[in-house]
């Protein structure tokens, strides 16, 4: 890759970076325009983890918390302990739970993005991600309960969005890799055109010159130093690692790394009487999206441990069922907090370690305490009775972070005074340096993020490829 100039060097192959690496072959095709990718993390799994016949939910659990598999923020931070990094190629979409909503417009209406274009590249995420809310349709359990909802002070519940293939096996097309994650992007990718990928690569700096890039120095495992030309840089590390990197190149925008955000994250258990329940039960994924009213949604799954099970695994017959609730409320895009760098500390590769100022604000508060009340008419509207677990109340808040929805730290804006990028992802103040990951996100509303992600990501493409025509 030294001996190649390329058009565009993407870092990271997480959700951003796979959709810029897919939507540049698709649109390229076999033009001659060199694309490069290079990934800190190795190949740890082919597909999502789901997709492997010998997981399942409590396996799946054990395994992504591994910490040789999700990492904590360098040091554990006390202001964001529940935070958690996969350097792995495909990143944390082996792991992600594929809910896939798009952001309320009452969210996206206040961006430097027109309703139009959120649109037309919402469509486009949710085509090669196969979105689809037929994955809990017609499930009995999951009907009963939208009824339930429905009738009880929550009309806008519905089935979730959630990104996998529901095709059959047909004519010898193949549809096992239900769940998606970005290793579906980066076949898709190789499937149009050639591109040079890197793992156990790691971007330690951008070298800019009078405000323009002119190429990424990567290292190997072995401490032996790259570099890599190219005059586009797109970085899709994540929305600590991306600022990290910025702020270790001396890219020192206002901005950069601040307004830090996550969702903040409640938890419950509820068991429900098997009596109440059809014979046949089918899998529980209901949504409850947010609205004006109400800054958070909640999400409740199961009957069981997880969303999903594989055939392999007998369900036993239960008296009681367990069922999941997740309450996601906005978070307040604030300066003050932040990632930053801690000079004390360094990584192996000489970069140094991040450090958080994070804490949520009185009204963030106010959210969590109305957000658990409505959790509790929730459980009740359904018929569950939430349960105690360990000591713990039966609603309970979880650590910052712990969500893995954190974003904020390149936030797009109109200027430089309160945005480290513009509309389309680009960095103030350095031709050629784009960001696509969470970090854009200009506020979080209290949707899942990936989706509206790999949406921006796909428009930074089609804006790099406009530029360079």
């Amino acid at each position: 890759m030294e001996q190649t100039d390329y058009d565009v060097l993407i870092v990271g192959s997480g959700a951003g970076g796979g959709a810029v690496l897919w939507r540049l072959c698709e649109r390229w095709g076999r033009n001659g325009r060199r694309i490069g990718m290079v990934e800190a993390g190795d190949l740890l799994l082919p597909t999502h983890a789901h997709n492997i016949p010998t997981m399942n939910g409590r396996r799946f659990l054990r395994y992504f918390q591994n910490p040789k598999i999700s990492k904590p923020i360098g040091r554990i931070l006390p202001q964001f302990s529940g935070a958690k990094q996969v350097f792995a190629l495909g990143g944390r979409t082996l792991f992600w739970t594929a809910v896939s909503p798009r952001m309320p417009v009452s969210e996206t209406g206040k961006w430097p993005v027109t309703g139009k274009e959120m649109k037309l590249y919402y469509s486009i995420a949710e085509q090669i991600m196969n979105v689809t809310s037929a994955y809990t349709k017609g499930s009995s359990i999951t009907q009963l309960l939208l009824q339930r909802l429905r009738e009880n002070g929550f009309p806008e519940a519905d089935d979730y969005p959630v990104a996998v293939d529901l095709q059959t096996t047909k004519y010898g097309e193949i549809h096992s890799n239900v769940f998606f994650s970005s290793i579906n992007f980066l076949a898709a990718a190789l499937n149009r055109r050639p591109f040079d990928l890197a793992v156990m690569a790691r971007a330690v700096r951008v070298h800019t010159e009078r405000g323009k890039v002119t190429g990424l120095q990567v290292m190997s495992p072995e401490k032996k130093s790259y570099f890599l030309k190219t005059r586009r840089v797109i970085l899709s590390g994540s929305t600590f690692e991306t600022p990290r990197l910025l702020l270790h190149s001396g890219i020192q925008g206002r901005s950069v790394g601040h307004y830090l955000a996550n969702h903040s994250f409640i938890i419950a258990t509820g068991q429900i009487s098997r009596r109440e329940l059809p014979e046949v039960l089918g899998t529980l994924g209901i949504l409850i999206p947010q609205t004006e009213v109400r800054p958070y949604q909640f999400q409740i799954y199961g009957p069981g441990t997880y969303l999903w099970y594989q055939p392999y695994e007998e369900k036993p017959l239960q008296d009681v069922w367990q069922i999941f609730f997740q309450g996601f409320g906005k978070v307040e895009s604030r300066f003050e907090n932040q990632v930053f760098l801690d000079p004390r500390r360094q990584d192996e590769y000489g970069v140094p370690e991040i450090q958080v100022n994070f804490s949520y604000s009185e009204k963030d508060q106010a959210v969590i305490r109305q957000m658990t009340k409505d959790m509790q008419r929730v459980a009740s509207a359904i018929g569950a009775r939430l349960i105690s677990k360990e000591g713990q109340p039966p609603i309970c808040l979880n650590p910052p972070g712990l969500d893995f929805h954190e974003s904020g730290t390149c936030r797009m804006g109109d200027d430089g005074s309160n945005a480290a990028v513009n509309r389309y992802g680009e960095i103030f103040g350095v031709s050629g340096l784009y960001v696509a990951d969470n970090s854009v996100l200009p506020s979080t509303g209290a949707a899942n993020p990936t989706l509206t992600t790999i949406a921006l990501a796909i428009r930074t493409a089609d804006y790099v490829i406009r530029q360079l025509k």
